[in-house]
């Protein structure tokens, strides 16, 4: 059975990983293995726990106890349930929940690139998108458009970023992923040179002179690909361009040069999937 617990201050120290804490304190505070994340709304929670990760505790309006959270707190167990009315609570946090339910959760071991794409054709790589918003609307359509698995390069933001898990609508949990390196000299080599001796020809996103239409049929011949979607505003670095199989442009209209790297990657992996 949840332990609830009903707030009236800010000055419980269990209530720090809601209140108090930064996305960078949250993941660095303790160990790595044994730092946080925050999941938000019964969906998103829902997601995590599916995927096996740990609940730590929750905060929630006092109405969701017997409502929406209902399940999500017979999944929990016996973990601490803070609880308060939604005007309380949103002067805790300083923002409104979503849907009334924020559950803190342990983070998973990533697991080894060579171990996530072993059996994998489609792979996507972010290289260093920063926007929390993009990174989770990339997930979201690398799961609902036939990506095996998302490779993140060491300068990319954190897939368990508050606001990405949620504009992700926890697809976060079902799209296996890892970091493709420890530090940004790991990249874009030996990264590159680790996808093609796992198998995977490389596509740059990117528009240049020597690019081919994403439509060109020898990208569809290719038994393993590895889509490559560059940071916001300057693209992919001209290193990662020149070290790729294939430089890839999506096709204008109307004087429009490119599309956002969210945009742009929900087109790649439809027409990219493997057939």
């Amino acid at each position: 059975m949840p332990q609830i617990i009903e707030l009236t201050d800010l000055s419980r120290p269990e209530l720090d990983v809601f209140v108090r804490l930064t996305e960078a304190q949250l993941r660095n505070r303790l160990e790595p293995e044994k730092g946080v994340f925050i999941a938000e709304s019964p969906k998103v929670i829902a997601r995590a726990l599916d995927a096996g990760c740990e609940p730590v505790s929750l905060l929630m309006e006092r109405r969701h106890i017997t409502g929406d959270a209902r399940e999500i707190l017979d999944r929990c167990g016996d973990v601490p349930v803070y609880t308060g009315d939604g005007s309380l609570l949103a002067a805790l946090t300083g923002y409104a929940l979503t849907r009334g339910v924020l559950c803190a959760m342990r983070r998973p071991q990533l697991p080894p690139v060579e171990a996530l794409c072993a059996n994998a054709r489609r792979v996507a790589v972010l290289e260093g998108i920063v926007d929390t918003t993009n990174v989770g609307a990339i997930f979201r359509s690398a799961a609902a458009l036939g990506m095996d698995a998302v490779l993140l390069t060491p300068t990319c933001c954190d897939p368990l970023n508050r606001r990405a898990v949620r504009v992700s609508m926890g697809t976060v949990f079902q799209v296996p992923w890892t970091r493709l390196g420890s530090d940004a000299g790991q990249w874009p080599q030996p990264g590159l040179t680790r996808l093609r001796e796992l198998g995977f020809r490389t596509a740059a996103m990117a528009l240049s002179d020597d690019s081919v239409t994403i439509e060109d049929p020898r990208l569809l011949a290719e038994d393993k690909l590895a889509i490559i979607l560059g940071t916001e505003g300057d693209g992919l670095a001209p290193a990662t361009i020149a070290g790729c199989d294939y430089t890839v442009r999506i096709p204008m209209s109307h004087q429009v040069d490119s599309l956002n790297v969210a945009a742009a990657s929900a087109v790649a992996f439809w027409q990219l999937r493997a057939r």
